[in-house]
């Protein structure tokens, strides 16, 4: 089967991304021009989920929107662009699916099992940390990339670290586990729809601080340069995966091996620096992926 093709020798250990709020993040980024196979659906076996996806030429994915360097669209875009966004591509590309074929599908926290559950979407690619617990009613591939929780303050804020938000309310979106680990921590966790809605609220001083990971702070503090900061040291792992149906577990395998051909094919890091670096965010290894069920 193709999907199980050999696995290339990828030893290499996933870093945490040491982030610095500075630059642009993904503005007017372009990733890496991938390689859209042709006919695809000939690799695959039939009866597969990516056979039937190469075979009619077109996939669904679910991205953020708000979520400058990872999935951001502003009004005048007609797609999406950022690392996830990119990663996306690349599945697609070895599905035969040209990015112009690809329907992106706004996703935000609340609703990513869900899309993944009723068809809306065929993968989420957003911001998408793997847990146990999101393991047991949706399928995830991965991690293609590992950050950390971080804050995103005033830039003439006080706090410094996550131990100087005790008892203070911090935001993050709803759904997400950001919110459940800052509570943790011993903040008031304040749930909101958007990234964007909670950095305003950190702006209008309606919040102390908000806290995701410090991939997405960093193209916050980006955007709003010199008026908001990114503080302390990352106080969580979270490891970044691709969604897929839980009753499509062929896709996992693919998952893999694409995302690790990537990487060795230079693509990926492509991709990276050209969403993400531009934010004064060093380049990490390819993180090593989780093993799939067989």
């Amino acid at each position: 089967m193709r999907f199980i093709r050999t696995k290339a020798a990828v030893a290499v250990a996933g870093l945490t991304l040491s982030l610095a709020a500075c630059g642009d993040a993904g503005s007017d980024s372009e990733g890496p021009d991938v390689e859209v196979k042709e006919d695809a659906a000939s690799e695959f076996d039939d009866g597969t989920r990516m056979k039937e996806l190469a075979e009619a030429g077109a996939i669904k994915i679910g991205v953020k929107y708000d979520q400058p360097g990872l999935g951001f669209k502003d009004a005048a875009s007609d797609t999406p662009e950022g690392f996830d966004v990119e990663m996306a591509k690349i599945l697609a590309a070895d599905l035969g699916i040209a990015e112009d074929d690809v329907e992106w599908v706004e996703t935000i926290s609340d609703n990513r099992e869900p899309f993944l559950q009723d068809g809306t979407v065929d993968l989420v690619l957003a911001s998408y940390s793997i847990t146990d617990d999101r393991r047991e009613v949706v399928g995830q591939a991965g991690p293609y990339m590992i950050t950390g929780q971080q804050l995103l303050v005033k830039s003439d804020s006080d706090i410094e670290s996550v131990e100087d938000v005790k008892g203070k309310e911090v935001c993050s979106v709803t759904g997400s586990t950001s919110l459940e680990t800052i509570e943790a921590k011993g903040a008031k966790g304040v749930g909101l729809d958007t990234y964007s809605d909670c950095a305003q609220k950190v702006l209008d001083g309606s919040v102390e601080a908000m806290t995701t990971d410090g991939s997405i702070l960093a193209g916050l503090a980006a955007q709003n340069e010199g008026e908001l900061k990114v503080v302390g040291e990352e106080f969580s792992e979270e490891r970044i995966g691709v969604g897929y149906p839980k009753d499509r577990p062929e896709m996992c395998q693919w998952i893999v091996d694409t995302l690790t051909e990537a990487n060795e094919d230079g693509d990926w890091e492509a991709a990276f620096e050209s969403t993400l670096g531009p934010s004064g965010v060093d380049t990490p290894e390819f993180p090593e992926m989780d093993a799939c069920e067989s």
